[in-house]
């Protein structure tokens, strides 16, 4: 039962973190200040992912355009700041999940790609 409580800290954990990832980008690029509405953002752009990503060959091409459709669908500004927000997204969970990570919490940037 601890295994899966700590499991699910983590969880909530690495999606603020993740949240907060686009929650920055969507800041820097449309001026949007709007935490939930970036953690939102990032659990459906996890679903979005985890849908097209097992596609053999061209799975994570699709999993990539469905993430961006997503910001771009949630954020206003058209695909250019969408590619923008996931950008400065990726960078700025990068940035709290290396930090994070060196205080000894292992977490991940849920709703972020590649982190």
């Amino acid at each position: 039962m601890a295994s899966a409580l700590g499991s699910l800290i983590l969880f909530v954990i690495s999606l603020l973190v993740g949240g907060l990832g686009i929650y920055v980008g969507a800041r820097v690029v449309t001026g949007v200040e709007d935490y939930s509405h970036a953690v939102v953002t990032a659990v459906i752009g996890a679903v979005a992912w985890a849908v097209f990503s097992w596609i053999p060959l061209i799975g994570g091409l699709l999993a990539l355009l469905a993430y961006i459709a997503v910001i771009n669908w949630r954020y206003r500004g058209g695909w250019v700041n969408a590619v923008l927000i996931a950008l400065v997204a990726w960078v700025a969970t990068a940035i709290v999940v290396f930090v994070l990570g060196s205080l000894g919490v292992p977490v991940s940037g849920i709703g972020v790609l590649g982190v």
